[in-house]
């Protein structure tokens, strides 16, 4: 078992850069499923899920080359399956990504339900519910998904009840084909729903509105493969910065656009954070405690509920009393009781965290109970007193490219270190 070892109190000062976004990725090597040839991806992450996206993608019949350490050159000619595995889908949340663009295709999907980090329902519902309005008919059988367009995919008006995220990239994808305009109400605003309309419209797809409430896809006959890179990773950039603001920094993080921080950022500068902004960068530093403030999480350009996790583990440290609302995952709570075995005082109620602020960490053993909660748990780490052991760091490396030397290279006593059998 691996765990991440961390000595509180060192200097953290210095640059990082960023990979491409682990949600983006995802969804654009699906994506690449719906032009018959050879598709190149640049700034891929090296993380686990986009490792698993590709293993989805060699099932349905794809060869992968990895030109380079984030190039990744993915040849569908040969794809003749659209049956997805359930022993690799379960692993990961965006595995409903191949939905879309398996229906496009093939007018069929066969998926099992998502799996991912505990963190919430999947709202599959919304998924369906959107791609019947085209045409699809849907069966949920034995725990997979099974779908098939018995006429054609015709564009509608559909109207989502919420801004889902993984909903608005299926019914893109899958509407690209689709007789006639699609419009999507309601669509999810966030910059990877850019990254993959623009990769889409470059294949030859016609999407319009990405980045809007309203997208409308007029549907076109075929799509061919292209090269796209993938937008920065604006999460992976918000951790950095919050490691820059709980430990002082200044850090400063490079490869992503701050725009798509907007909400992060003005939050950060509220609670009392020095943040600088440049075209392709940012910097955080902070000197003493910040100003506790209120957060709440919703979709694009809402404050992302991907950054709960790391922020809470600030305000933690801050001065007064503030509130926590989530407002996207209903279980995105687990790790407060985490770092609270550091010493932090969060107490939960329903969809609110009630934070008072401490003057402190403890180092202690901890668990990461998801991705960005296990981050957030190092982050907390890197400024309590004595050692941290996080554990079942496999979280963690789902999303976060090299991130124990990407913190050592600011000056974090942080380690990964594999554990024997009989060692607690």
């Amino acid at each position: 078992m691996d765990v991440i070892r961390v000595e509180g109190g060192h200097p953290i000062t210095g640059e990082v850069t960023v990979e491409g976004a682990k949600n983006s990725a995802l969804k654009l090597m699906a994506a690449s499923l719906m032009a018959s040839g050879v598709t190149t991806l640049t700034n891929v992450p090296d993380i686990s899920d986009v490792h698993v996206m590709g293993k989805v993608l060699k099932r349905l019949g794809a060869t992968i080359e990895v030109a380079g350490r984030h190039e990744l050159v993915i040849d569908t000619t040969d794809v003749d399956r659209w049956h997805t595995p359930y022993e690799l889908v379960a692993k990961m949340r965006a595995s409903t990504a191949v939905l879309g663009p398996l229906i496009s295709r093939f007018g069929r999907a066969v998926v099992a339900m998502p799996g991912g980090c505990n963190i919430g329902a999947r709202k599959i519902d919304m998924h369906i519910l959107g791609l019947e309005a085209l045409g699809v008919h849907f069966d949920i059988d034995h725990g997979d998904i099974n779908a098939d367009v018995p006429d054609r995919l015709r564009g509608c008006e559909v109207s989502l009840e919420f801004a889902s995220v993984g909903a608005t990239e299926n019914l893109m994808m899958a509407s690209v084909f689709a007789e006639g305009v699609t419009r999507i109400d309601n669509a999810a605003r966030e910059p990877e729903i850019v990254d993959l309309a623009n990769m889409l419209n470059e294949m030859g797809a016609d999407v319009r509105g990405a980045g809007s409430p309203v997208i409308e896809v007029h549907g076109v006959s075929e799509l061919h493969p292209v090269e796209h890179r993938v937008v920065g990773d604006r999460i992976e950039a918000g951790t950095f910065l919050v490691a820059g603001a709980i430990a002082g920094g200044p850090v400063t993080v490079r490869g992503f656009d701050p725009d798509h921080l907007g909400l992060v950022l003005r939050k950060l500068e509220d609670m009392g954070v020095t943040v600088e902004r440049g075209e392709d960068w940012c910097r955080a530093s902070c000197d003493g405690r910040v100003r506790c403030r209120d957060i709440q999480t919703l979709p694009f350009p809402g404050f992302p509920t991907d950054m709960q996790a790391q922020t809470m583990a600030l305000l933690a440290l801050g001065e007064g009393t503030c509130v926590v609302t989530e407002n996207v995952f209903e279980n995105r709570f687990m790790f407060a009781s985490e770092i609270g075995r550091m010493g932090a005082d969060i107490t939960i109620e329903g969809h609110h965290a009630i934070v008072r602020g401490v003057e402190g960490y403890s180092g202690a053993e901890v668990r990461s109970s998801d991705l960005r909660g296990g981050a957030a748990l190092v982050l907390a780490g890197l400024v309590a007193d004595g050692v941290t052991t996080v554990s079942e760091i496999h979280h963690i490396d789902r999303g976060y490219e090299g991130f124990v030397p990407k913190l050592q290279a600011l000056g974090a006593a942080v380690e990964r270190v594999t554990l024997d059998e009989d060692e607690d």
